[in-house]
């Protein structure tokens, strides 16, 4: 275990869920639900997606090689509320799990997205007072070209929260252990998403699927 993570309140057997024998490809998204956002925007849900969540998610705690960041602040330097860890192009993935969910997951939304998803990126929030602040992925998009967000969540269940940009009301879905959660249209241009801070919360990891040179 990486120093970094000294602290962290992690079981192995934390979840206690079975390992789940089947296949993970485009055809085990058949049951995802879609929500119709505003202005072109919105997310698929699929719940229960990730097979072997446990394994995945343990062995992400023990081999990611997990950094703490920080950041330019207005006027000061302030850590980053998560542990990060970004996979690149052609990079293995940290489980073969991961990369079978990049490929089903590339498969299934190739009509739609036109390319594949081929970036991961890993957060580790390790308790209730690591978050993420409101913002859009759109940096390699512009203003005009929309994208895809795909986001698989492991550990205690976190609440994703999105807002119109430029104000508006905000709805909220809440991801449990192997959910899956995508973010389409227009989504990453014209609404922003955020996981606020809790009271009380146990480790959980996300893994971002992007196509290249999104963030």
């Amino acid at each position: 275990m990486f120093g970094i993570l000294d602290g962290v309140d992690y079981q192995g057997s934390l979840f206690d869920s079975p390992v789940l024998d089947r296949r993970l490809d485009a055809a085990s998204l058949a049951g995802t639900t879609r929500t119709p956002l505003d202005r072109g925007a919105w997310v698929d849900v699929r719940r229960d997606w990730l097979a072997d969540a446990d394994g995945v998610f343990s062995t992400m705690v023990a081999e990611v090689p997990w950094r703490a960041e920080r950041r330019q602040m207005y006027d000061r330097v302030v850590d980053v509320p998560r542990l990060v860890c970004m996979y690149a192009v052609g990079e293995e993935l940290p489980h073969p799990t991961l990369e079978l969910a990049r490929d089903a997951l590339s498969e299934h939304y190739r009509g739609e997205l036109r390319e594949p998803f081929v970036t991961a990126g890993c957060c580790f929030y390790r308790d209730g007072r690591d978050s993420v602040a409101w913002h859009g992925d759109r940096i390699g998009r512009g203003e005009r070209k929309d994208t895809m967000v795909a986001i698989v969540s492991l550990g205690d269940p976190r609440r994703l929260a999105l807002r119109p940009r430029g104000g508006g009301a905000s709805i909220s879905f809440t991801m449990g252990h192997g959910d899956l959660l995508v973010m389409g249209g227009s989504c990453q241009r014209t609404w922003e998403h955020a996981v606020p801070k809790v009271a009380s919360a146990g480790p959980r990891i996300s893994v971002q699927f992007r196509p290249l040179n999104v963030f």
